[in-house]
């Protein structure tokens, strides 16, 4: 039992250091995304850009990093292990999203629609991850947080390209610092989490209590796809 026990301390080293190393990655990108939309819209150039550009940037925001994650076992290993609960902490950032949506469009530099629609929804999806995270894990309330959060960007996306589409006018704070933020980093992250936790969620992985259990009773074998139940 002893060297059973040391070989899958063993086995879990490796993939530790693994998944650390992916975790290293994935900051490093999400911090020259960030830094690479805060240039552009400080420089100008997202005003330059195509308004109607701006809504497929977000798309593919959303696409790629949803395309990496199910073609990397080392992404799908590193969201089990960040589990349900962060990635859903992770979207409380939506509610001071909505008071910015607010406050523009109290200025009159959205049009209503779209900022009431994205502002609103936004603010639900914010206080409904905030109302989640201090509950006991629950896979059905998980999955009606992120039916309504990607519905809600759905929503959003779809009636901002709408405006740009018609080359509204009042479209144009998008492409500017702070609001460009919310579109082309902010909304990325979410979308592709959202889609990422509907497989978790399929898979029955990334959550904390069946983690501890399972280490607990001793189920776990040193031939399991070792995994760090938490970062």
């Amino acid at each position: 039992m002893k060297e059973i026990a040391m070989s899958y301390q063993h086995s879990i080293a490796p993939a530790a250091a693994h998944y650390r190393f992916t975790m290293l990655a994935v900051i490093a990108m999400l911090l020259v995304w960030a830094t690479a939309v805060v240039v552009a819209a400080q420089s100008g150039f997202l005003a330059t850009l195509y308004q109607p550009l701006i809504g497929g940037i977000v798309a593919l925001t959303i696409i790629v990093p949803t395309l990496l994650y199910f073609a990397s076992s080392a992404m799908r290993g590193l969201m089990d292990a960040v589990g349900h609960r962060r990635i859903i902490q992770f979207h409380i950032w939506r509610i001071p999203a909505a008071l910015l949506f607010f406050w523009y469009g109290a200025q009159g530099q959205l049009p209503p629609l779209f900022w009431v629609l994205a502002g609103v929804g936004d603010l639900i999806a914010g206080l409904f991850a905030l109302f989640a995270v201090t509950r006991p894990e629950d896979p059905g309330r998980y999955l009606r947080f992120h039916l309504f959060g990607f519905a809600d960007f759905v929503v959003a996306v779809g009636t901002g390209l709408t405006f740009t589409l018609l080359e509204d006018v009042r479209m144009q704070p998008v492409a500017a610092l702070p609001m460009a933020l919310i579109p082309l980093f902010g909304v990325g992250i979410s979308g592709a989490t959202h889609l990422m936790a509907f497989d978790m969620l399929r898979r029955g992985a990334g959550f904390r209590i069946a983690s501890r259990s399972a280490a607990a009773d001793g189920s776990a074998s040193p031939t399991t796809d070792a995994r760090p139940a938490e970062l």
